[in-house]
């Protein structure tokens, strides 16, 4: 079916890498693609995946299945996402071209200062216990996401999103191998946290997969927004449960208050894009710091040229790793939540400034460090690493009109806090502050201040052709290394010109202090000896991950799923 997806002429306007706003503007013969009727969708679960083609046959559109898909997963992969976390959402309008950011990112407490995570003495607490508990948890950020994405772009009833959800609380799901393994993962731990055993172990240990989870107080709550909208969340009965819950559901208490439930607001942002080759990727601004290290990675690796030197070639990994440390190393002293904190994004994706950068990478040897440079616009700043559980979950969703949701949602590590407030779980999203706010007498960006949103690493992306047209939309999991993931994916596409498919399987690399680390069990494992003779430790890992997305191709979105996850796509035959 062809179908013109505008109007009049095609326009996205977003902040591009050259330093300035712009728009193209296409003639309405150019904007036209071939749409297919229904869409796809794609989740890390295929129980969530089912939810959002459910919208999509009910005449949804992109975003009525992603936010279905998001409250889904709050039910089945409770480890990773829900409404007692916060997302990232990239939105591009079939209709009129418009290209959106909806950053639901959780706050800190309003109370919070930078000595939230330092113990009496002065000194950082140790990761774990600052994790477990209230202390951790950030005001929700999804449900406001959610109201903000519907009234938008929403053409189903608000309660219709619901459904799915309810009915997978109600009548159960069942346990997969992924859950159960991160329910052993934390079973140590759960000696503290009553209610989470109860609704997810059977006889005293983590529940075996197979066994079937019914969830009546997270069934409960999902009615209540489902009738009241998104302000019951943040006000009323749920609202005063997940200020008990922080403030006295365990040891490590919070101070989460009615104040900051009732200032919270999702917040629209300008998408951050840069061109690459003759295409054009765009993702979140600050406080994620995905789309402007992805496009350092990109922008570094630009004057190589990847495709020549081949996929299999060890060099073209070597030269990968190194822009990566290179991005990375920026990303930890310079990227934090800009409404707080001077982020020169602007300098950091100057052309000049990449030059500079790239101009550091040697085609046959690896540096001997990955220093932070100055990009223009830089304030004093001091780097400083933190810590990044991987979790978080990614899910895709385009619709027949042309519309394309690409969305990244969290609660931080594996349940968050461990803490459970109306059958969801609560984050544990300060914990990706920087939980020391000073160093060597200069101030770390990522510091700890009240009402600031911790730096993310959530990349949700959507790629448009030299004609301003979308043609990918991805995204994925594992905290630090979700950059890298979606990078490498890109990588595939764009310069490989592999399918997305294709591209998804790629190894997975990053790096573990000195050394390169590459995924177990692929073409790049069996080459690690050549790749080290660049001059670095090569590490084999099981380096696992989780991204979903979809390729517009040969006339109609298809959407894909990472075969090293459970999720699934749904494509219309």
């Amino acid at each position: 079916m062809k179908k013109n997806i505008v109007s009049k002429s095609l326009k996205i306007s977003f902040q591009l890498i050259g330093l300035s706003f712009i728009t193209l503007a296409l003639p309405s013969s150019m904007a036209a693609q071939d749409i297919t009727p229904l869409g796809t969708v794609s989740s890390a679960d295929p129980r969530a995946t089912a939810a959002g083609e459910a919208m999509l046959r009910q005449g949804g559109s992109a975003a009525d299945a992603a936010m279905a898909m998001m409250l889904a997963l709050t039910v089945v992969e409770p480890q990773s996402s829900g409404i007692g976390g916060g997302g990232f959402l990239v939105h591009f309008d079939g209709d009129d071209g418009a290209l959106t950011t909806i950053d639901g990112r959780e706050t800190a407490p309003l109370s919070a200062d930078e000595k939230l995570f330092l113990d009496e003495n002065g000194d950082r607490l140790g990761f774990l216990q600052a994790v477990l508990g209230g202390r951790s948890v950030g005001t929700p950020g999804n449900m406001r996401l959610m109201a903000k994405t519907h009234e938008k772009w929403g053409r189903l009833g608000w309660e219709t999103l619901f459904a799915p959800a309810i009915k997978l609380a109600e009548e159960g799901f069942l346990v997969n191998e992924v859950l159960h393994s991160r329910l052993n993962r934390l079973a140590r731990v759960w000696k503290d946290f009553p209610v989470a055993q109860k609704l997810y172990w059977r006889d005293g240990k983590p529940a075996p997969v197979g066994t079937r989870i019914k969830n009546p107080e997270l069934a409960k709550t999902l009615r209540t927004l489902a009738a009241q909208g998104s302000d019951a969340f943040y006000k009323g009965p749920i609202a005063d449960d997940i200020i008990k819950t922080v403030q006295s559901g365990h040891a490590n208490k919070g101070d989460i208050t009615q104040a900051d439930l009732s200032a919270y607001k999702a917040i629209e942002r300008d998408a951050l894009c840069g061109s690459y080759h003759e295409y054009i990727v765009c993702g979140m601004g600050p406080p994620s710091s995905g789309a402007s290290t992805v496009l350092q990675i990109l922008g570094q690796l630009e004057r190589f040229n990847l495709g020549a030197i081949g996929v299999e070639n060890p060099q073209s990994w070597h030269l990968i790793h190194e822009s990566m440390r290179l991005a990375y190393a920026d990303r930890e002293k310079y990227l934090a939540d800009a409404d707080f904190v001077s982020v020169p994004i602007r300098g950091l994706l100057d052309p000049f400034y990449l030059s500079k950068r790239s101009s550091l990478i040697n085609a046959d040897t690896s540096l001997s460090q990955y220093d932070a440079g100055t990009p223009p616009g830089a304030q004093p700043r001091t780097a400083a690493l933190q810590r990044e559980i991987p979790g978080t979950t990614h899910f895709v969703a385009a619709d027949g009109n042309g519309s394309v949701v690409s969305m990244t949602s969290t609660v931080e590590g594996p349940f968050g806090s461990q803490l459970i407030s109306g059958g969801f779980f609560l984050n544990n999203e300060l914990t990706d502050f920087t939980f020391v706010p000073e160093r060597d007498g200069a101030p770390v960006a990522n510091r700890v201040q009240g009402g600031k949103r911790p730096l993310s690493s959530m990349s949700p992306t959507i790629v448009f052709d030299k004609n301003g047209m979308p043609i990918l939309a991805l995204g994925s999991a594992g905290g630090k290394r979700i950059i890298m993931h979606v990078a490498k994916t890109l990588i595939g596409v764009l310069d490989f010109g592999l399918p997305l498919d294709k591209a998804i399987e790629l190894p997975n690399i990053y790096f573990a202090r000195d050394a390169v680390q590459i995924e177990a069990g692929t073409f790049l494992a069996e080459k690690s000896s050549e790749l080290s003779a660049f001059g670095r430790t090569v590490l084999v890992s099981n380096i696992g991950s989780k991204v979903n997305g979809a390729q517009f191709i040969n006339g109609k979105w298809v959407g894909y799923a990472d075969p090293r996850s459970p999720g699934v796509a749904f494509n219309p035959e």
